[in-house]
């Protein structure tokens, strides 16, 4: 039986439609992707004992914050550490791994609610489940840019869409059942984990059956590997080892760290900063709406500008992203004292486009200049970024703003420092991508 999930087994036969890799992805990331609604179970968890208020006994909200951020640092481990096995083992036996490890925190973390002991909490969803979001995010993105060679922007970027709207799915469908679930005697919480994991399971090992890797030699039709002059494009291959010797490599990881640094750290203070900046017109309500369109952009932003570097190449879009990304940090004090908060939604939706397209883009940024050979694996170690910049992100928007507040700078202004920080973050970026040039000869595959 298990040896379905070997790479041999997972070749397509002849006349297999790569259009049906997409959506083997998507059901992997739609799933993974509910890390992005987490917060979902935040104020729950601080009443797991006190039922309809946080008592003595319960955990605080800083202790149940702890989760997110131990998933995303095992993410960015787990994709670092498995990459090479993956390449070597092939998509559908680390989808399968992905689906346990996932699905498997959050029954772990089920048990851990239901007995209130943390440290299960922080074992199942944090560690288990980090480690199911690192094999799984990097698990379709070497077959997808095999199966589409002519279009590895556009293929990735419809898979990682998934990961960016995964909290559209897991946001509602856990509101709903803590909902069902909750009663006089129980939150609702271990059994709405519980539910989830095994839903969880079931959507990802959709992908498990569906994800198929090109026989030898295969390409598309009409594919004509001389359209991409101009654009970098290798067609020699770098192993994983290998790229870490390359200055390319470091080149775009403080890329990808600062673009998520940036990006992140907004996100995580987007419903405060609207308020404090606009507390004459914007409501809570207002604020939420806000935080809902981000995320709109963050998803869309994913396809279309991955799918535009098709287009226009890797380093041209990356240009924009840093290029345009600061000027509009930069202009973000000036736009929150404006009477109206339009102009201020739209550049931080534009912002928010970019942010989920470095997302998306890096995989085929790396397939130009690494080729395919073991890009799944050098997209796994390239990750450690995020999970740095997962905790540089609400670092310095949180603390920077504590500190102008405490030395009685109004909140409306508290986080004018900070955006010019994230602009001179993305500067930094602009002049690593300016320095980009194909991988010197040296470190090829002979």
């Amino acid at each position: 039986m298990l040896s379905f999930l070997d790479k041999k087994h997972s070749v397509a036969k002849p006349g297999h439609s790569r259009w049906l890799i997409p959506p083997a992805a998507l059901a992997i990331h739609l799933a993974i992707g509910q890390v992005y609604a987490l917060s979902v179970f935040n104020l729950p968890l601080t009443r797991v004992v006190g039922i309809t208020e946080s008592v003595a006994a319960d955990w605080r909200l800083t202790t149940v914050g702890w989760i997110f951020s131990i998933a995303i640092v095992f993410l960015g481990l787990s994709a670092a550490l498995f990459g090479k096995w993956l390449e070597r083992e092939g998509p559908r036996k680390a989808m399968f791994v992905s689906a346990l490890c996932f699905s498997g925190g959050f029954l772990v973390s089920a048990l851990g609610v239901y007995l209130h002991n943390i440290w299960l909490v922080y074992l199942g969803y944090g560690v288990f489940g980090g480690i199911g979001l690192g094999i799984g995010y990097i698990s379709p993105v070497s077959t997808l840019i095999k199966w589409f060679p002519d279009r590895p922007g556009m293929a990735t970027g419809m898979a990682i869409m998934g990961f960016g709207g995964g909290a559209m799915i897991g946001s509602p469908l856990a509101v709903s059942l803590l909902d069902r679930f909750s009663s006089a005697t129980s939150a609702g919480v271990w059994e709405t984990m519980v539910v989830m994991g095994l839903i969880y399971f079931c959507l990802m090992m959709i992908g498990v059956f569906l994800v198929r890797v090109p026989r030898e030699g295969w390409k598309p039709e009409g594919y004509t590997p001389a359209s991409n002059a101009g654009k970098m494009i290798t067609d020699n291959h770098v192993d994983a080892d290998t790229a870490l010797k390359t200055k390319q490599f470091w080149l775009l990881w403080v890329m990808l760290c600062v673009n998520v640094t940036a990006g992140i750290g907004v996100l995580g203070q987007a419903s405060p900063m609207i308020q404090e900046m606009f507390s004459a017109t914007i409501t809570v309500q207002d604020a939420a709406l806000f935080v809902a369109l981000l995320s709109f952009f963050n998803l869309i932003g994913r396809f279309i500008w991955s799918s535009f570097s098709d287009k226009i190449g890797r380093k041209v879009t990356y240009g924009i992203y840093f290029g345009l990304g600061l000027m509009l940090y930069a202009l973000i004090p000036t736009l929150g004292k404006f009477d109206t908060a339009f102009w201020f939604i739209a550049a931080f939706a534009l912002i928010m486009t970019m942010y989920g397209g470095g997302f998306a883009t890096i995989p085929a940024y790396l397939r130009d200049l690494f080729g395919t050979f073991q890009v799944g694996a050098i997209h796994g170690r390239l990750l450690t970024a995020w999970s740095t910049a997962g905790i540089l992100g609400p670092v310095l928007i949180n603390y920077i703003r504590q500190a102008q507040v405490d030395a009685g700078i109004p909140a409306a202004d508290a986080y004018s420092i900070t955006m010019y920080i994230m602009a001179a973050l993305l500067l930094i970026g602009f002049l690593c991508n300016l320095a980009i040039r194909e991988v010197d000869e040296k470190y090829h595959l002979k």
